[in-house]
C-alpha cells in the first residue's frame, strides 16, 4: 500500500520533471532561434552535465549541513530564479553558466526526492514504488515537451512556465516530515573496482551518457533541420520518454531471465539500425514515419542505462552496490558533458546527418563491446539468486546513494 506522503512526494517529482523536461528542449530551441552554431549549442547544453557532476559532490555536504528540506528549498528557489535569466542576455558563455547552475540544482533536487522514496519504502513495496516513480518521471518529461507549443512572442513566457513549475515542485515536499533518510552498510568503491567486476557497466554508462545527453540536447535542432514545425518537434521529443513507460518493464523482465549482455547488445544494435534507416531514408521519409522512428529509437535505447547498472549490481557484493552507484553516476555525467559537444561539432561539419552518425557510432560501439565481453567471459550469473536491485532511471541520475560517499 502506498501512503499519502508518497503520493505527495510523487506530485513534487511530477512538477520537477515537467519543468526539467521543458527546460532542456527550450534552451536548445532558443539557441537555434538565436542562430547559435550547433557546436556552440552543444557547448551550452553540456553545462547541465557539468553541474550534475558538481552536484554529486556538493549536495551531500549541503544535506549533512542543513537537512533535506532546506537543501531542496534552496535549490528549487535558485533554479527557479536562474531559469528567468536566460532571455535577459543571449550569450553562449552566460547560458553555459546558467545551464551549469540548473544542472547543479535539478540534480540535487532529485537526490532529495529519491532519498525520501528509499527511506519510506520497504523491501515488500520498493519495486512497486520505484516503478511508479519511473512512470511519473518519464510521463512528466514527455508531457513537458508539449509546453514548447505555448505561444511566446516575447521570448519570456515559456521560461516563466519553467520557473513556475520548478517553484511549485517545492510546495508538496515541504509538507512532508523533515526526518533525514539514512543509507546503511555502504562503503566507498572506486571506478577500478567496478571495472574489475563489470567492464561493460563502465563502458555502458559512459555510452549512455554520450548518447542520451546528445539526444535530448540536440534533438530539437535535428527535428527543425529535418523540416518539422515546432509543434511536431515537440511531439517527436515527447514520445520517446513516454514510450519508455511501456518498454522498460518488459525489457527488464527479459534481462532478468537471459544474459544481460546479450540484451544490451541487441538493444544497442537495434538503436543503431533505426538511425541508419532514418539516414538512408533522407528526405523521402514522411513526417509521421520520422517521428515514429525517433520514438522507436528512444523506446529501444533509453532503457539500456538501467540494464548496464543492473549488470554491475549482478557482479558486486552487497556492500559495494551503494558506493558503486555514485561512481556510475559520475561516469554518466562525464559522458553527458562530452555528448552534446561532440554531436554539435559533427552537425556543424556534416549537417543534420551528423546527429544520426553520432548515434550510430555510440550504439554500435556499445554493441561491439558487449559482444567482446560475452566472448571473453561467458556469463556465470553468480548473482541470479540475489535479491532484485532497484535501479533509478537515467532521467534522475543524481542517485541518493551518493549521500554516503
Amino acid at each position: 500500500m502506498i501512503n499519502t506522503s508518497l503520493w505527495v512526494l510523487l506530485a513534487s517529482v511530477a512538477m520537477l520533471c515537467l519543468g526539467y523536461g521543458l527546460a532542456g528542449s527550450l534552451v536548445s530551441l532558443a539557441a537555434n532561434e538565436a542562430e547559435f552554431r550547433t557546436d556552440v549549442t552543444g557547448f551550452v547544453m553540456a553545462g547541465f552535465s557539468v553541474g550534475l557532476l558538481a552536484s554529486a559532490f556538493l549536495t551531500p555536504r549541503l544535506v549533512r549541513s542543513v537537512g533535506h528540506v532546506r537543501t531542496f528549498a534552496g535549490l528549487a528557489s535558485t533554479v527557479s530564479t536562474v531559469t528567468l535569466l536566460f532571455p535577459l542576455w543571449v550569450d553562449p558563455l552566460f547560458w553555459f553558466v546558467l545551464r551549469f547552475v540548473v544542472g547543479l540544482c535539478v540534480s540535487g533536487m532529485f537526490i532529495v526526492c529519491e532519498s525520501w522514496l528509499n527511506a519510506t519504502s520497504s523491501n515488500r513495496n520498493r519495486g512497486q514504488i520505484m516503478s511508479l516513480y519511473m512512470i511519473v518521471i518519464y510521463g512528466a518529461l514527455g508531457l513537458g515537451q508539449f509546453l514548447l507549443n505555448v505561444s511566446d512572442e516575447s521570448g519570456f513566457v515559456r521560461f516563466i512556465i519553467v520557473s513556475c513549475l520548478l517553484s511549485m515542485a517545492l510546495v508538496p515536499l515541504i509538507l512532508l516530515p523533515s526526518e533525514a533518510p539514512s543509507v546503511e552498510g555502504a562503503r566507498p568503491v572506486s571506478v577500478a573496482e567496478i571495472w574489475r567486476a563489470s567492464p561493460l557497466a563502465v563502458v555502458g554508462v559512459l555510452a549512455c551518457g554520450l548518447g542520451q545527453s546528445a539526444f535530448f540536447a540536440l534533438g530539437v535542432v535535428f527535428g527543425l533541420a529535418k523540416g518539422l514545425p515546432l509543434a511536431l518537434v515537440s511531439v517527436m521529443m515527447a514520445l520517446p520518454p513516454l514510450g519508455v513507460i511501456l518498454s522498460q518493464y518488459p525489457i527488464g523482465w527479459i534481462s532478468d531471465r537471459f544474459d544481460r549482455r546479450t540484451i544490451i547488445m541487441l538493444l544497442s544494435f537495434a538503436a543503431a539500425v533505426v538511425c541508419v534507416v532514418i539516414m538512408v531514408g533522407g528526405n523521402h521519409i514522411s513526417r509521421a514515419l520520422l517521428i515514429a522512428l525517433v520514438t522507436a529509437f528512444g523506446i529501444i535505447s533509453l532503457p539500456i542505462y538501467s540494464l548496464v547498472v543492473a549488470h554491475a549490481n549482478d557482479h558486486l557484493d552487497k556492500d559495494q552496490v551503494l558506493g558503486a552507484s555514485a561512481r556510475l553516476v559520475l561516469l554518466y555525467g562525464a559522458g553527458s558533458i562530452l555528448g552534446p559537444i561532440l554531436v554539435g561539432a559533427m552537425m556543424r561539419r556534416i549537417g543534420h546527418d551528423g546527429f544520426l552518425l553520432y548515434m550510430i557510432a555510440v550504439h554500435l560501439g556499445l554493441a561491439a563491446f558487449a559482444v567482446w565481453r560475452s566472448w571473453r567471459k561467458p556469463e556465470h550469473l553468480k548473482a541470479r539468486g540475489r535479491e532484485v536491485m532497484t535501479v533509478s532511471p537515467v532521467t534522475s541520475p543524481a542517485n541518493p546513494q551518493v549521500l554516503k560517499e
